[in-house]
C-alpha cells in the first residue's frame, strides 16, 4: 500500500507549512504530513521550508534572523503548535532543514522528543539522521538519496530512501529494496506519474495534491 504524504501539508490548496494546510491534509485523508523544521532567532522550533522569508511571507531576509513572535505574525507556526494540531489525527514526517546550522539550538534532539512512535524524521543530512537514531533507536528515518548520499550508505541506518522524482529509476528502486529499504518519491503532482509510481510499488509518494493520490489509490 502506497502512503499518501502531504508535502508541506495540502500545499496546492493552502499556503505550505501552515496550520490550515495541515488541517486540509487531514480532511483529504492523507496518511502523513511532511513539514520542515528550522529555528527562529530566539531558538524556537518553527515550521518553514525556505532559508529566506520572501517567497512565502511579507517579510524579507533570512528566517533565522527573526523571532518566533515575528514569524507567528505572518502565519509561520511553531513545531509544537503543528504537532499539537495533528497528534492522533495524522502521521508526521518532520524534515530537518540545515540541522547543523541550528545545532546550537539542539534542533535534532528537540524535534525527535516531540514526535510520536509512528512519526518519522526526514533529511538530506546523514549526520542529523544518525543523531536522531542515536537519541531514539526505534525511530524510523527517511534518507533522501542521490545528492551526495548513496543508497547503500542509507541502508545502514534508514527505514526508507527518498528519491527525487526526476531521478527515479526502476533499477534504483530495486536496489533500495534489495538492501532492505522502503522507497518514497518526492514531489509528485501529476496523476499519470502517480499511477506509474504506484504500479512500480513505491511505498510512499510526497505530493502537494494528496487528494489526487488518494483518489487514484481508492480507484484501484
Amino acid at each position: 500500500m502506497t502512503l499518501v504524504i502531504a508535502h508541506r501539508g495540502a500545499s496546492y490548496d493552502v499556503r505550505e507549512n501552515t496550520l490550515p494546510a495541515f488541517e486540509r491534509a487531514i480532511a483529504l485523508g492523507a496518511d502523513y504530513v511532511e513539514l520542515d523544521v528550522q529555528a527562529s532567532a530566539d531558538g524556537e522550533l518553527v515550521v518553514f521550508h525556505d532559508a529566506d522569508l520572501g517567497r512565502q511571507t511579507p517579510l524579507t531576509g533570512p528566517l533565522r534572523t527573526r523571532t518566533a513572535a515575528e514569524l507567528r505574525e505572518v502565519g509561520i507556526p511553531t513545531l509544537v503548535e503543528a504537532i499539537e494540531l495533528m497528534r492522533g489525527r495524522i502521521g508526521v514526517m518532520a524534515e530537518l532543514k540545515q540541522a547543523w546550522r541550528y545545532r546550537r539550538y539542539d534542533i535534532v534532539r528537540r524535534t525527535v522528543a516531540l514526535l510520536g512512535p509512528d512519526d518519522l524524521v526526514v533529511s538530506f543530512e546523514p549526520r542529523a539522521l544518525g543523531e536522531a537514531r542515536r537519541l531514539r533507536p526505534a525511530l524510523r528515518v527517511i534518507q533522501h538519496v542521490g545528492y551526495g548520499v548513496a543508497i547503500r550508505r542509507a541502508a545502514g541506518y534508514a527505514w526508507a530512501a527518498g528519491f527525487h522524482d526526476p531521478r527515479v529509476t526502476r533499477r534504483g528502486l530495486e536496489r533500495a529494496r534489495s538492501l532492505g529499504l522502503r522507497t518514497t518519491v518526492y514531489t509528485v503532482n501529476d496523476p499519470s506519474r502517480m499511477r506509474y509510481l504506484v504500479e512500480l510499488g513505491v511505498d510512499g509518494i510526497f505530493s502537494d495534491r494528496p487528494d489526487l493520490l488518494r483518489e487514484l489509490l481508492a480507484s484501484r
